[in-house]
Parts: C-alpha cells; sequence; structure tokens
C-alpha cells in the first residue's frame, strides 16, 4: 500500500507542476500581448502556439469576455487552471484515502 500512496503523490505533485507551468506560460502571454512583440519571435510564437487554441475555444464558447477590445479569456483559462488543479488533487487524495494507502 505504500507503493500506491506514493504513486498518488506522484501523481498530485506531477499535476500540480504541469498546471504551475501552464499558469505561468499564459502568463507569459498575456504580459507579451500588451506590448508590441515581435511576432515573428521564437519566445512569442511558441507562447501563442501553447495558449492560442485553448483561449480560441474559450472565446468560442463565451463570446462575451471579449469585448471593446479587452479580452478577458486569459482570465478565465487562468482561474479554470487553478479550479482543474484542485479538483483533481482532491480527486486523486480521495482515491487515496479510499483505497487505504
Amino acid at each position: 500500500m505504500i507503493i500506491i500512496g506514493t504513486l498518488f503523490d506522484a501523481i498530485v505533485f506531477v499535476i500540480n507542476a504541469l498546471a504551475s507551468v501552464y499558469f505561468f506560460i499564459v502568463l507569459g502571454a498575456c504580459l507579451v500581448s500588451w506590448v508590441n512583440a515581435d511576432p515573428y519571435n521564437p519566445i512569442v510564437r511558441i507562447l501563442r502556439m501553447l495558449t492560442e487554441p485553448l483561449l480560441w475555444r474559450i472565446r468560442k464558447i463565451m463570446p462575451f469576455v471579449y469585448r471593446s477590445g479587452l479580452d478577458f479569456s486569459p482570465v478565465v483559462l487562468l482561474i479554470a487552471i487553478q479550479v482543474l488543479r484542485i479538483l483533481l488533487s482532491g480527486l486523486f487524495r480521495q482515491l487515496q484515502a479510499l483505497i487505504g494507502a
């Protein structure tokens, strides 16, 4: 049972780490969008490539997040990342307690 408990702890750690990394990627994309960055810069292209598919889906599902030239879809995505991280971490913690590991 110790192995299963450690496995669940490792899964929770990886989920939190990946969510944190993507959180900062979205923040970086927001900062880059505020300044007039070169769109051909490789860092800008990578940030856009990593964030734009999810931001586009948010804008498509919730068209009210883009009004008067202000785009609030990154805020929605940042909140969704945190909610998903908390839910998945709690789920794995409950599974760990249920198994008795």
